[in-house]
């Protein structure tokens, strides 16, 4: 999906600028995205104004059903080559998924974050990870782990905390803030800034990803700033559900 309550991490920090990424105009109602091969094999992205149709295949799919995804020619927008995102599946009885033949003045193929770099996109790839897996990284991460709210915070967070308040003056575009359900009536939120990103559970504690520290998580108690500042942020976001 590419809409402003979803989209792929490794795009961008917000549904336009997810968009920009593809050459896309971010228009409301969003665009779903088919990654697939033609018949030599070749990756093509195919975006579609169905979203309805993707959200149903995804839907279908998650629960273990075929579906049959053919977007109509009247709902296609473009077909670009390569893809954006790493996949693990092909075609069956198709060439090994390759991309196709470029001529001069085409646009040069998607090509998924090269995971082995840190950047903008792999420190969006690993928000997307812990907020997919929140559980497992929380069970990583006992109270005692974290620094004393006010001074005693890593000074990088604190930027970062302060940052994303100051969403609350100035609204970002859409999706730089998204809201989903969670378990007992909390909400899980995803935030993301120039250099930063934050996942969090409004009834539970954040975790921050800094482009300058690769690879790192950061995990920040909840204290006595952190549960106001996810409320208001909550209040802000696009909900996914």
């Amino acid at each position: 999906m590419l809409t402003p309550a979803q989209f792929p991490g490794a795009l961008g920090d917000d549904y336009p600028a997810a968009c920009a990424a593809l050459g896309l105009r971010p228009v409301t109602r969003g665009y779903g995205l088919v990654l697939g091969q033609d018949g030599n094999g070749a990756r093509w992205t195919v975006v579609t104004r169905d979203t309805a149709l993707v959200a149903l295949a995804i839907a279908t799919w998650d629960c273990g059903m075929a579906y049959d995804l053919s977007p109509g020619d009247r709902d296609i927008v473009v077909s670009l080559p390569g893809w954006p995102l790493t996949l693990a599946v092909s075609a069956p009885g198709l060439a090994e998924p390759h991309d196709p033949p470029q001529e001069e003045g085409d646009r040069p193929p998607l090509v998924p974050p090269d995971t082995e770099q840190w950047g903008p996109a792999q420190r969006r790839l690993g928000a997307d990870e812990i907020a997919l897996r929140w559980h497992t990284w929380r069970s990583q991460v006992d109270d005692e782990d974290f620094a004393a709210p006010g001074e005693g915070r890593n000074p990088a967070v604190r930027r970062v905390l302060a940052e994303a308040q100051a969403y609350t003056d100035d609204p970002p575009p859409p999706g730089r803030i998204r809201s989903s359900y969670a378990e007992g009536g909390a909400r899980s939120l995803r935030a993301d800034g120039p250099g930063w990103s934050i996942v969090a559970r409004t009834d539970d504690i954040a975790f921050v990803l800094l482009d300058d520290k690769p690879g790192e998580v950061l995990p920040v108690g909840r204290g006595p700033e952190l549960p106001a500042l996810l409320e208001a942020l909550d209040k802000l976001a696009v909900r996914i559900d």
